[in-house]
Order: C-alpha cells, then structure tokens, then sequence
C-alpha cells in the first residue's frame, strides 16, 4: 500500500510526496536527515491531505499531478471529501 501526502509546512507552504509508512515518513521529515531538504528548514511540518493507491506506479502518477497544481487549487483538494485526514 503507497500513500500520497500533502504536508503544510511551518511558513504555510505546501510539500507533496509518497510513502508507505505515513507516521514514519511524518517523524523523518520533522526530526531527521532522511526528511526533505525542503522541509528540514520548515519544520514543524503536518499532514494535511493523505490518499491510499494500490502501487507506487499509481501514487507516482498522482503525486506529479498534484505537484501541477496551484495553491488554490491544493487547498480545495485539502479540503475536499477525499482527503483521509
């Protein structure tokens, strides 16, 4: 099972990624070297947006859509029904 993420950051941007573990993806980018360089100077950072996908070929995909995105655009699907969080 793969997950795709949106995390929101310290400084309210928005990060895009996928994991199989969401917890521990969570605690990597908040408290070690393996989190993004990205996030690693915006920490705090939460989950905000989570969906399940069957293979990482799926999330993948997904998670390149979503990168397109603008912001307003993200917030919509932040708070739409979809969202797991």
């Amino acid at each position: 099972m793969w997950f795709l993420y949106i995390l929101k950051c310290k400084d309210n941007t928005l990060y895009t990624g996928i994991t199989t573990d969401l917890e521990r993806r969570l605690n990597e980018h908040n408290t070690k070297k393996t989190g993004a360089k990205y996030t690693s100077i915006r920490r705090p950072v939460r989950i905000v947006f989570s969906k399940k996908f069957k293979d990482r070929s799926e999330a993948s995909k997904e998670e390149a859509r979503i990168k397109k995105l603008s912001r307003e655009e993200k917030n919509i699907l932040i708070n739409s029904k979809q969202n797991l969080r």
